[in-house]
């Protein structure tokens, strides 16, 4: 059962653990809620955290990766309460932010558009692991529709997840890469809060996902450039 795995004795590979430490102590019986969060939500996600712990005394232990990958180690029983995914490949209790594909490059003189694709005047383009990452599905599935995908296939280059691609060209390793909007601009596809069935008798759990409804919470999503879904 996952309640019977400790978290330090999981081996949770490509992932990071940050978790937001109690500021403030109080008479609130403080609880621990562990998240799986697609990483395109990490910044937003880190700093939600930290107001629902000011706000309700319990804590959030954030684990970050694709949401394939996220997906697969909740199968294979990794102790997760609340799973954050970039689809809703998954049941859902509610939708928390949405998502935006854009084409972005740090390259001089490079205008971006569905042209930059069709005359492929660059070495490489980067895209998430589309077996994995929603936004890689997402961005293959454009690069079909505009009918260049078999050109551009020996250009691709993968990042593991969407916070990965964005740094392959954000540094200049690739020219151009599909990243998700909230990265360029400091989304529709939804992305979907889901509680798990070993966060179903965690109160602390249960709070996080009530938390993520409230005006504190859209305040940080809109924020970060993502929309929300009533």
């Amino acid at each position: 059962m996952h309640t019977r795995i400790s978290w330090s004795k999981m081996t949770l590979a490509g992932l990071v653990s940050v978790t937001v430490i109690a500021a403030a102590s109080g008479a609130v019986r403080a609880a621990e809620v562990r998240v799986a969060v697609a990483a395109n939500f990490t910044d937003a996600v880190k700093e939600i955290g930290a107001r629902f712990q000011k706000s309700t005394g319990h804590s959030a232990v954030f684990s970050f990766g694709p949401t394939g990958g996220l997906y697969n180690q909740i199968t294979q029983a990794a102790p997760f309460e609340v799973f954050l995914s970039a689809d809703q490949a998954t049941p859902a209790i509610f939708t928390y932010a949405t998502g935006r594909l854009v084409l972005f490059s740090k390259t001089d003189g490079l205008t971006l558009g569905e042209a930059t694709l069709k005359n492929g005047k660059f070495t490489k383009i980067a895209i998430a692991n589309p077996k994995t990452a929603p936004y890689g599905a997402a961005a293959v599935e454009v690069m079909q529709k505009l009918g260049v995908y078999d050109a551009l296939k020996g250009k691709i280059v993968e990042g593991n997840n969407i916070a990965q691609t964005f740094q392959f060209v954000d540094t200049g390793n690739a020219e151009v890469g599909f990243v998700a909007f909230a990265q360029v601009a400091l989304k529709p596809g939804a992305q979907d809060a889901v509680l798990l069935k070993t966060g179903a008798g965690n109160e602390a759990a249960k709070a996080f996902l009530g938390f993520l409804k409230g005006l504190d919470a859209r305040a940080v999503i809109e924020k970060y450039g993502y929309g929300f879904v009533d």
